[in-house]
């Protein structure tokens, strides 16, 4: 669900050679608030930069990293979209989605100035479009093995209404309006959170290390290239963990696949995987079963929680099984290793309130290891959010931040332009 507050990109073509990129949240990102370089530099020999020339130019410096995610834009677009640069920009950033805290302020920062871009030089991209070509942003040039759920929801999201979306790989499925009665609402832990550590990461290859395992018991046909496996020929879940039910995982797979395995052993005897975003590292020691475990359930609770949304009047007994079906996801991230202190004292409270309080369920948020916990309740629980947050501080000593309330995606939102009279 997108939220209230956004990020706002303004795009101003200019006479220079630059291209100069200002944001006003730099006091959050702790670096250095305007960045500028040459236009010759987003080229190599007259062609558009390599992804890996250009994650190596922008992440060079830390205090101007945090342009990679607004250059790494227009590096994409030259090179998926052909797009052709003649002149110099001046991009200014204004962010109002928390930074750093699981609620995908790096996607939002992406999106607005894709859709900026797309509108000044007319790409006509969809807001799909849009979404996979941000991902690109993030995953090739920022570094960071995201998936898509992010970009589409800050591209293509409803106001109040949660998002459809099969990651197979990125398909909208129209969106969930949430019951009239119901909020959903945010409380950031103070523990500050980032998808580019190594947790996040150490995780997905984990999953896709377990699928390569399941291959390997099914006798699916692997297409090794390089010394790597580039796909592998599976009619019955068509490459994705998702597609494999709970019961099938229980009876046939899970107790065949090992809690951890060291790099250089899976290596040695599967080869690698299909992950194009990832590497494994041989000297390090991945978790299989639970990373491998958390897609095939998440994706049969999700299912659940829209059926049990498709409803006019929902009833207490339909928002404690939706409660349910959040704290079991909570857990199950937790128990891939992406939790934290902090998210998991927020949800608990939540469970001891939530019997005397219009509260039904809390989980983790975004990419884990800190952000925000969100919370599902009945309208007019302010004082009860109110108070929860409280008591989190004053355990914890720990500064929180309450988000509410959700907005139209960028595509929806639209672009204006402006022009000296």
């Amino acid at each position: 669900m997108p939220l209230a507050v956004a990020t706002f990109a303004a795009i101003q073509p200019t006479n220079a050679s630059t291209i100069t990129v200002c944001s006003t949240a730099i006091s959050e990102l702790s670096g250095q608030p305007l960045v500028s370089v040459p236009l010759s530099s987003l080229q190599d020999n007259g062609q558009p930069l390599s992804y890996q020339e250009a994650r190596q130019q922008f992440n060079s410096d830390p205090a101007t990293s945090w342009a990679a995610y607004v250059l790494g834009v227009l590096v994409v677009l030259q090179r998926e979209r052909q797009l052709t640069i003649t002149h110099g920009l001046r991009i200014m950033i204004h962010c109002e989605v928390p930074i750093g805290k699981g609620v995908s302020s790096s996607a939002a920062l992406e999106v607005a100035v894709m859709q900026a871009l797309n509108a000044h030089y007319q790409l006509r991209l969809s807001g799909r479009e849009i979404a996979l070509l941000c991902q690109k942003v993030e995953n090739l040039i920022v570094g960071a093995p995201c998936g898509i759920m992010d970009q589409m929801t800050s591209a293509c999201g409803e106001d109040n209404s949660l998002l459809a979306l099969l990651c197979q790989p990125a398909e909208l499925q129209g969106s969930v309006p949430l019951p009239e009665g119901i909020e959903i609402w945010g409380i950031d832990s103070g523990v500050r959170h980032a998808v580019v550590g190594a947790d996040y990461g150490s995780v997905r290859v984990g999953a896709f290390m377990g699928y390569r395992m399941i291959a390997e018991l099914r006798g699916y046909a692997i297409t090794p290239q390089d010394g790597a496996v580039v796909s592998i020929a599976d009619p019955d879940w068509q490459g994705f963990l998702a597609n494999i039910t709970p019961s099938l995982w229980e009876t046939s797979f899970r107790d065949q696949l090992p809690l951890t395995i060291q790099g250089a052993e899976f290596l040695e005897r599967y080869g690698g995987t299909t992950d194009t975003i990832t590497q494994i590292d041989p000297q390090r020691s991945y978790a299989v079963r639970q990373p491998t475990a958390h897609p095939i359930y998440e994706h049969h609770r999700v299912q659940l929680f829209r059926t049990l949304l498709r409803t006019d009047a929902i009833n207490d007994e339909q928002l404690q099984l939706l409660g349910e079906l959040m704290y079991q996801s909570h857990v199950s991230y937790s128990a891939c290793g992406l939790g934290s202190a902090g998210t998991d004292r927020l949800v608990n409270l939540v469970r001891q309130v939530a019997a005397n309080a219009p509260l039904y369920g809390a989980k983790i948020t975004g990419g884990g290891s800190g952000g925000t916990v969100a919370i599902l309740a009945r309208t007019h629980a302010e004082a009860q959010i109110q108070a929860l947050a409280e008591r989190y501080e004053q355990e914890t000593g720990l500064k929180t931040t309450i988000l509410r309330g959700s907005s139209p995606g960028a595509h929806a939102w639209g672009v204006r332009e402006l022009f000296n009279s």
